[in-house]
């Protein structure tokens, strides 16, 4: 076994890549992969189908529900938070949940919310306490509420 998991977690999915360290009080289901050299904090959450990549900072508080794929070298911050479903209501579940796409090198600040079925684009930036309401372009970096795009390199 060449990552490491807390003793205070429960982690049902051995695909899990070299260098990845799981910490305490997380949850993580049996249908997920997760890549090389991940930081995956205390208190986080990972639902069956998510994808995460290679090199991924996941910080405490963050819950990655169904229909979530993570590429190489993302930065969740503390809190960040996924919806899947556009219609929620009490024990009525779609039969597919929309997919969110969060691109190679995105950073995405603390208390921010996605809605579901966006992208998140290349080397992109959600600025801390942000909701994202649609697509956030390559390079382009987005606050407040709903984010706006402030600059793009």
């Amino acid at each position: 076994m060449d990552y490491f998991i807390h003793p205070g977690s429960r982690c049902d999915t051995k695909l899990i890549g070299a260098g990845t360290r799981i910490w305490g009080f997380t949850r993580i289901m049996g249908d997920v992969i997760i890549g090389q050299n991940c930081n995956v904090c205390d208190f986080v959450f990972i639902e069956d189908g998510v994808r995460i990549g290679s090199n991924v900072t996941i910080k405490s508080g963050v819950y990655l529900w169904s229909g979530l794929i993570v590429e190489d070298n993302v930065f969740l911050g503390p809190n960040v938070t996924f919806a899947n479903d556009l219609y929620p209501r009490s024990g009525i579940h779609p039969q597919n949940y929309l997919k969110t796409l969060v691109k190679e090198g995105a950073s995405i600040g603390s208390n921010s919310t996605i809605l579901p079925g966006l992208t998140i684009g290349v080397n992109s930036m959600v600025g801390a306490g942000s909701v994202v309401t649609k697509d956030v372009p390559d390079g382009a970096t987005v606050f407040g509420n709903p984010a706006m795009e402030y600059s793009r390199y």
